[in-house]
């Protein structure tokens, strides 16, 4: 619970645009504080609603964020994506309505579960979480921030990609002032913790990959007292393989994560879709090892170029 979380009990029981009767506070994060709320023209259906804190709300940085989370989380139609019904953001109270998620955060789990998680968790975390970036690449979306607190796992088993608020095109301008090292730096890929502009879904696929490691582990990837050794850490070192500190992960989800996690985005997984196939090839054998992967093809292609550069050199 917030220290000020007083302020906010003045919206319960509220009504927004004669429609939304705001009845919990449910949470709280740097910019919004999210309410669960009756949707009276629905039946009194149960929504979550977003709002804009005040002391954020005439802050032209934010007000962009908020408005691109809520648009780009409407477009984007998908069983394992919130979905967003509702946007305002041009009057003086700023706020998205979503649909209620009954279930804890993949962050909130791990904090509880004090383990790795087994291999058929993370198989079906991560499968649907590659459905949902698949949706979202297709429609030339980056999401930029793939952690575990931005997935929500839900009481049938559905999980639910959230948080598009730092979200791009390719094609996108900034939306930052600077537009750097934009993400979590425990899964930041190498190519945001350096601060390139023409990041592309492939770093999507790499904060997946790190992801998974902690879910594997129980640890995440790269540890370090400040951000900065974190992010130099991406860029430079490669992880411990996870097998090192969990032998009982298949050889081939340890595969599919240093794939997912290669420094150069050429040896990843090129799209979310060819990285659930090989999810889906583990799940039906967990004894299963990969001959050949976007990684394996990289490094045998790069190390055949340089063959041929020095053949030309003699």
């Amino acid at each position: 619970m917030p220290k000020d979380y007083s302020k906010y009990l003045d919206y319960e029981n509220k009504i927004l645009e004669d429609r939304y009767i705001i009845d919990k506070f449910l949470g709280c994060g740097g910019m919004a504080v999210v309410f669960r709320a009756r949707d009276t023209y629905l039946n009194n259906m149960v929504v979550a609603i977003k709002i804009l804190k005040d002391d954020v709300a005439n802050d032209e940085t934010a007000v962009r964020r908020f408005t691109n989370e809520a648009r780009i989380a409407r477009e984007l139609k998908h069983n394992n994506i919130v979905a967003v019904q509702d946007i305002k953001t041009n009057g003086r109270v700023k706020y998205m309505v979503m649909e209620y998620l009954f279930g804890i955060t993949l962050k909130e789990y791990l904090v509880a579960k004090k383990k790795p998680f087994s291999t058929d968790e993370i198989i079906g975390y991560s499968a649907q979480i590659l459905r949902a970036l698949g949706e979202a690449h297709r429609n030339h979306i980056i999401h930029r921030d793939i952690k575990p607190q931005n997935i929500m796992l839900l009481k049938d088993g559905k999980v639910k990609v959230m948080d598009f608020g730092v979200a791009k095109r390719p094609d996108m301008t900034t939306l930052t002032a600077t537009d750097k090292a934009v993400g979590t730096v425990y899964y930041m890929s190498p190519e945001q913790a350096a601060g390139k502009k023409n990041i592309d879904t492939r770093s999507d696929i790499y904060s997946l990959g790190a992801m998974m490691y902690e879910l594997a582990t129980g640890q995440t990837p790269f540890k370090g007292e400040e951000s900065l050794t974190i992010l130099v850490k991406h860029m430079q070192e490669e992880p411990v393989p996870p097998r090192q500190y969990n032998s009982s992960i298949p050889v081939g989800l340890e595969q599919i994560i240093l794939c997912a996690m290669s420094k150069d985005p050429a040896a990843r997984f090129q799209t979310a879709e060819e990285m659930l196939g090989y999810i889906k090839q583990l799940q039906a054998n967990k004894k299963i090892k990969f001959d050949e992967l976007p990684s394996n093809s990289f490094w045998k292609n790069f190390r055949g170029r340089i063959k041929r550069l020095f053949k030309k050199e003699k």
